[in-house]
């Protein structure tokens, strides 16, 4: 039993990929088959990552017991194999996209999975990039794993092709593929220096580089962020996110709200392993502060000024990340874990929000009272090659109707409203008033102006966010002419999942922030990490 624990840190990869392979050969015709595969793979990584989760919290001894396992591919020890590594923050990272991978396959049951071909291989390749991305223990493959989930989300994004999503589409992709060859130059660069690309073994040789060679290596590393700041969506490199996120099916664009987090992942994992005593840190510096400060107002002008529900979550989405790189840019130590609350609050509240965008479309208002222009991505595909139109009766295969849809969408609408913005009771409350605390206090002890104006901006994200949703709120529930949409179990139970997941969040906040503070403590002490990778080498503290 113990030697198949140990190998519970590649299954989260291997799962999926056998799972999406096997899904290629199904026929499209075998609906109820092909559903089963994907919906049993998707519980198992939901389950592997809880227990890694758990084994962290109560580790057995030898498995895990130093907060950190290195499982090392083929036997080949790092530097020179391939290293997965599973610490606090990768293991947050893979329960937090297994919660949400869950409840968006369980959506796409409903209808989405059927207006094109290939939807379920292309979800699990997504999920496998994004495990093996917060997995892995060394930059080439970390480029590897991105490029699996770039792939698999050109795929997603195009699902149910019409003519706005192709559009969307091709910047998309022209986005990427330019921010894959940026990555591939740092990552040239900083190989023909080090001589090494394992995360923990630059960690090391940044630590003691010549002054000839640390200059070229902070060149690697800088276009290497450029690369990390696209991903995370940072002004003014994330042009091409509200119109992409409009653009996909609800189910595509819930699972596209973590895959910003991808890259703030990388920028703290980077960022952790070349902090150096007295050495300034390659990723940090004023221009990183100011630029995700300038994310933060380009959300909030973007979710006041948004007409659509999908493109104010966008919006909401681009003003988390700037939050949480601003916080991470401004150096206070005591906000590294309010800011890990902050992120596994947000990604669940903005998936649901994209999820809850897609059934509120149904509101039929007329014309007088309702402005805005119908979205004209969702219900338009192409099924077998011609035109298709997802009616009612299609809509109502899988699932039965559920009572009160209008009240049951209301409710779920403040819910994510509460949590989005951060209002009482809920955790996103507690992880703003813990951040703006932290913040408070290094605006005292330290006379910063930085802190005072990342206050002002958290605030200011805040009210915007609370008055455009309440704005579309009420535009979309009590406008004139609306009428109670069709909503089905297998389409409310996602949505209400993620939100009882954020109110387990919320009374479990003690337990949680404890977790929070200690991987907080593994960023600020990288040594940790850096001795389990690599146990002989020599570690400055």
């Amino acid at each position: 039993m113990s030697t198949l624990l140990r190998h519970l840190p590649v299954l989260p990869i291997v799962l999926p990929l056998i799972s999406g392979a096997l899904l290629l050969f199904l026929p499209q015709t075998r609906t109820v088959l092909r559903s089963s595969i994907a919906l049993l793979t998707t519980l198992a990584q939901v389950a592997i990552a809880a227990y890694l989760v758990y084994r962290l919290i109560y580790p057995q001894p030898g498995l895990l017991e130093h907060g950190v396992e290195v499982y090392a591919l083929g036997g080949w020890i790092a530097p020179y194999g391939i290293v997965l590594v599973v610490d606090r923050l990768s293991a947050l990272m893979l329960a937090l996209n297994a919660a949400i991978a869950l409840p968006v396959l369980v959506y796409s049951l409903a209808s989405w999975d059927r207006i094109g071909v290939h939807y379920h291989s292309m979800l699990q390749f997504l999920l496998m990039g994004l495990n093996g991305a917060f997995l892995t223990g060394d930059l080439f493959n970390l480029f590897v794993f991105f490029e699996i989930l770039l792939s698999a989300s050109y795929g997603l994004l195009l699902h149910g092709s019409n003519s706005v999503r192709v559009k969307a589409g091709l910047h998309y992709v022209a986005v990427n593929l330019t921010g894959s060859l940026i990555f591939l130059i740092g990552v040239a660069l900083i190989y023909g220096v080090a001589g090494t690309l394992n995360m923990a073994d630059l960690g090391v040789q940044w630590a003691a580089m010549a002054p000839n060679d640390r200059s070229l290596f902070e060149a690697g590393v800088g276009i290497l962020g450029i690369a990390f700041l696209i991903k995370a969506g940072i002004w003014p490199l994330n042009f091409w996110l509200p119109t992409t996120y409009t653009a996909a099916s609800p189910p595509v664009a819930a699972m596209f709200a973590i895959m910003t987090k991808v890259g703030v992942y990388s920028l703290l994992r980077m960022g952790s392993l070349l902090a150096v005593p007295e050495t300034p840190a390659p990723f940090a510096g004023p221009w990183l502060f100011y630029g995700t400060v300038a994310t933060m107002w380009f959300g909030i002008v973007g979710m006041l000024a948004a007409k659509q529900l999908t493109r104010l979550v966008a919006f909401s989405v681009i003003a988390s990340s700037g939050t949480l790189l601003a916080v991470v840019a401004l150096g206070v130590t005591s906000a590294i874990a309010p800011v890990l609350l902050y992120l596994i609050a947000s990604v669940p509240a903005g998936t649901a929000f994209f999820l809850i965008a897609g059934m509120t479309e149904r509101l039929r208002v007329n014309a007088v009272t309702e402005t805005m222009a119908p979205q004209p991505t969702t219900y338009t595909a192409f099924m077998a090659g011609e035109p298709h139109e997802v009616g009612d009766n299609e809509l109502d295969e899988v699932g039965v109707a559920i009572p009160a849809a209008l009240a049951f969408l209301g409710m779920a609408f403040v819910s994510c409203t509460v949590l989005t913005t951060g209002l009482p009771p809920l955790v996103g409350f507690i992880a703003k008033f813990s951040m703006i605390s932290a913040l408070l206090g290094a605006a005292m002890d330290q006379s910063s102006m930085d802190a005072w104006l990342l206050i002002v901006s958290l605030l200011a994200a805040g009210f915007a966010g609370l008055f455009a949703f309440t704005k579309r709120g009420m535009r979309s529930f009590w406008s004139t002419g609306a009428t109670t949409p069709r909503l089905r179990f297998i389409e409310a139970m996602p949505v209400a999942f993620l939100i009882l997941l954020s109110v387990a969040m919320t009374v479990l906040a003690g337990p949680v922030m404890s977790y929070l503070d200690l991987a907080a403590e593994w960023l600020h002490e990288p040594s940790f990490y850096i001795r389990a990778v690599l146990p002989t080498r020599e570690v400055l503290p």
